[in-house]
């Protein structure tokens, strides 16, 4: 459900293919809620069903008709009803914790393999976060304003510090294997 209200959010900013908001998804949000194409193209199908955006057929010389989509006055209801309605947590799954649950049954060098393997995860991912400011000028649409802009720089940092803390987490774990916490009998 989430899915639908993102578009409508971006689609509040402008008209969109499904190919121009999976290029938006890739360059905002991404690092709190990624959406494969034919995600997209699902959910503009519903949204056109519903009322909420409508769609418009604009014709190409040398590629194939492109379909974009319009939030519609019903879309910036719904829209603005689901922003007001504070939403309960969601408790994630994590099969990477599954993993670790049970590793126990693998020796000390194949779990430090699986933890530093998440930690340059980790790294990585930190990296890919802190260079979303310097593309912002880039995906920032003229009718965004400071507010806006301001409230997805926290969410930004919301992935900051989330990544961070688990590459914290990551390293003790690192270390603490490391210093002979676990016995290597299997």
């Amino acid at each position: 459900m989430s899915l639908e209200f993102a578009i409508l959010g971006f689609l509040q900013y402008g008209p969109s293919s499904g190919y121009d908001l999976k290029t938006i998804f890739d360059l905002s949000v991404q690092h709190f809620w990624p959406a494969d194409q034919s995600q997209i193209y699902r959910t503009l199908a519903r949204l056109a069903e519903r009322g909420w955006a409508e769609r418009e057929v604009v014709e190409q010389e040398d590629h194939p008709d492109r379909k974009v989509y319009h939030i519609s006055d019903a879309g910036r209801s719904a829209l603005r009803d689901w922003l007001t309605t504070p939403l309960s947590h969601q408790g994630g799954r994590s099969a990477a914790l599954i993993q670790v649950f049970f590793a126990g049954q693998l020796a000390d060098e194949e779990i430090l393999a699986l933890f530093r393997h998440a930690a340059e995860e980790c790294r990585q991912g930190l990296a890919q976060l802190r260079s979303i400011p310097a593309q912002c000028p880039s995906l920032t649409p003229a009718a965004a304003s400071p507010r806006e802009i301001y409230c997805w720089m926290l969410t930004l940092e919301c992935g900051i510090h989330m990544t961070e803390a688990h590459l914290a987490w990551l390293e003790s774990v690192i270390s603490r294997i490391h210093s002979g916490v676990l016995s290597s009998e299997v």
